[in-house]
Formats: structure tokens, sequence, C-alpha cells
């Protein structure tokens, strides 16, 4: 087990009926606030009505920056900056799900940045500050709620990248399970698939895989992530499993489930933010696609241990062979595509997902050539 720190800044609020106190929460960090969300489902389920009511109750004046896209777009982020910066806004508020959270966070440091916000994602610049931000999480997957990273991707160049610092942590996010009740059966899935992604790369790519209490914690959020989304799946107004999902995938990514490991690699995220940054597909989507081409590779390069030790603890099985095909069949049954034409996308463009690929390993400081990832996507025809 290797040394660590282990910090979280974040205050989570939790539980039904608690997206109203944002309203004091922000306001006792600032007076305007950049209101960032989505196509506009907050307005169907109601967030939208109690996140603005609290913040005026509570004298927070309100300027709105919506559309954000599924996969934010840098263009978009740069609108929000300017917009921002014009109406002297001195807090970021995000009501939705991870991609809505990922801009408002690149927002809240490119206010402040006297450069392209875009330096942040590509290395030339580091987040030293940054406005403050307030959550209201919709959709349980990408963990942005209690981390401090953003993805973004430069529409210009087919490039999606992050950035990561301590000022991008939320001051506080409000997790109502009941916000999630109505969401769509795709994005249930795509969530469940984030959240997995999340604790097996760490688990996975170890290089000190003797981390007892983190591997105990990776199973049990594993197991409860397949278990609550298939009661979902069962029973859309099962709340206990929303909100037994909400909290896992907010767990899945903040920290706690990396703590002892040694020399981890996001390889999986690597290739598969070529995927959406080329095809635009759901993020969860194509990690469904990637995991388990990734886990056949894996095989053959690190052997059988550390997928028979998942498969033993999370699905039930003997053998690394089933703890893959246990993988697939959860992906499937939750609706997410684990080959590359069921996305629509053509084997054909391997070489061309794994050249795009290679610029964020490069960037990440992994030692992989493209061979190698053209040989895992090979997996996933």
């Amino acid at each position: 087990m290797q040394n660590f720190t282990f910090a979280n800044p974040t205050q989570i609020i939790f539980g039904k009926a608690v997206v109203a106190k944002l309203g004091p929460a922000a306001a006792a960090a600032g007076k305007k606030a950049l209101l960032v969300y989505g196509g506009g489902s907050i307005k169907k389920n109601g967030v939208y009505d109690v996140l603005t009511g609290a913040l005026k109750a509570n004298g927070v004046e309100i300027v709105e920056h919506p559309g954000v896209k599924p996969n934010p777009v840098l263009s978009h982020v740069k609108a929000g900056i300017e917009k921002a910066r014009a109406n002297a806004c001195d807090i970021i508020v995000a009501a939705g799900g991870g991609s809505v959270i990922d801009e408002a966070k690149a927002i809240a440091a490119g206010a402040l940045h006297g450069g392209d916000v875009w330096d942040f994602f590509c290395g030339k610049a580091e987040i030293r500050k940054a406005l403050p931000l307030f959550t209201a999480l919709t959709l349980p997957a990408t963990g942005s709620e209690m981390n401090g990273g953003c993805v973004v991707t430069n529409e210009a160049t087919a490039q999606k990248y992050s950035a990561h610092s301590q000022w991008l942590f939320p001051r506080v996010s409000a997790l109502d399970p009941e916000t999630t009740l109505t969401l769509p059966r795709e994005q249930v899935a795509n969530g469940a698939v984030d959240a997995l992604a999340h604790i097996i790369e760490g688990y996975f790519t170890t290089k000190d895989a003797d981390s007892e209490i983190t591997d105990e914690i990776v199973h049990a959020l594993a197991r409860t992530v397949v278990a609550s989304t298939l009661r979902i799946l069962k029973d859309p107004a099962d709340y206990n499993a929303r909100a037994s999902m909400m909290w896992s995938a907010t767990l899945a990514l903040n920290g706690l489930a990396a703590c002892g490991y040694g020399g981890t690699s996001f390889i999986n995220h690597a290739i598969e933010h070529s995927l959406s940054a080329l095809y635009d597909i759901a993020h969860g989507a194509g990690l469904a696609i990637v995991m388990p081409a990734w886990f056949k590779h894996h095989l053959q390069a690190s052997g059988p241990a550390r997928l028979e030790k998942f498969g033993a603890a999370v699905f039930g099985v003997h053998t690394a062979e089933e703890t893959i095909a246990a993988f697939e069949a959860f992906f499937r049954k939750a609706g997410a595509p684990v080959r590359l034409p069921e996305a629509g996308i053509p084997a054909e463009d391997i070489p061309k997902i794994a050249a795009n690929a290679m610029g964020l390993i490069r960037l990440w400081g992994m030692k992989h050539e493209q061979p190698e990832i053209e040989k895992i996507l090979s997996n996933a025809k």
C-alpha cells in the first residue's frame, strides 16, 4: 500500500428537497451567479424553479448560461467566460450532470485567467484561482460534484482534454436523488458505466496491488452500482436505489477509491475521449465499448489475478474470462453498446481513433504507443 494524502473540501448536502439549501450557501460567497445548465431538463424536473427561487430569496442575482452539450465544447465555455466577466458574476452555480459541472468549472477558472482557457487543458497554464462553484447534481455519473477535475472538447481540433486543480472543487454540492427519477434509461446506463470506469482504472492499473482496504472499497462501490442500476431499470421510482447510485457515483471519483494505489493511469478514459471527441457519443457509451476491449488486453499483458479477484467479489464468477463476460452482460442489460459498430463507429476508423488518443496519452505521460491502442480497439470490432 502506497503513501497518500487524502483531502476533499467539498461539502455534500444529500437527500430529499436539499437543492434549496444552495441558496444561503451561495449567498455567503457572492451576490451575482452565472447559472450554468444544459438543454432544459432542470425546468421539467423542478430543479430550475427551486434553485432560482432559493438564490433570489437569499439576495443572489442570476445570469443564465444554458445550452451545455453532453460533451461540453470549448466555444460554449468561452461564451460563458465572457458572460461571467461582462456581468461581473462573482460565483458560478451549475445545475445538471457532469458535463454541466465540468463546463462550469472551466468557466470558473477561465473567468479569472488572463489568457486562453484552453491553456489549462493542454498543459500550458496552471489553474491558480477560480470563482466559487456550487452545484445541484441531477445525473449521477462523473463524480465532478466532488472532485477537482473537468473535461472539455475543443471542437476545432477534435481534442477532448481535462484540467485539474484544487481550485475546481465545488464549495457545496446538493445531491437530491429525487431529481434523477425522470432520467431516461440511456442516461441511467451511461451513468452506471461511467461510475464503474472510474473505480476500475486505479484497481487494474495500480503497480501496488496489495491495498486491501481500497480494493474492498472498490468492490463495494462496484456491487452497489450494479445492484442499484438493475433495481432502477426494474423500477424507475425506486428512491433508495436512486440514492445508492447517486452516492456511489460520487464516491467513485472523489479520491477515496484510489488511496494507496500507486502508478495508476486512466488509459480507458484516454481512449474513450478520442471516441467522443471524434463521434460525439455519450462518454458512458464509449467507455462501455472500451473497457471490455481493454480488459482482454490487460488479461494478456498482466495476467488473470486482478480480473479474477474483481469478478469473484463483484459478480460472483471465478475466471478472468467470466469477469469480462459479466461486465459485457451488465452493460448490455443496461442498454449500453459494447462494440464499435453498435455505436455506428466503423472498425476501419481504428487507426484514426488511436492516433487521436495518442495526444492525450502523451499529455498524461502514459507509456503506450499507437499500435497497442489499435490492438486494444480491435478487441471491440
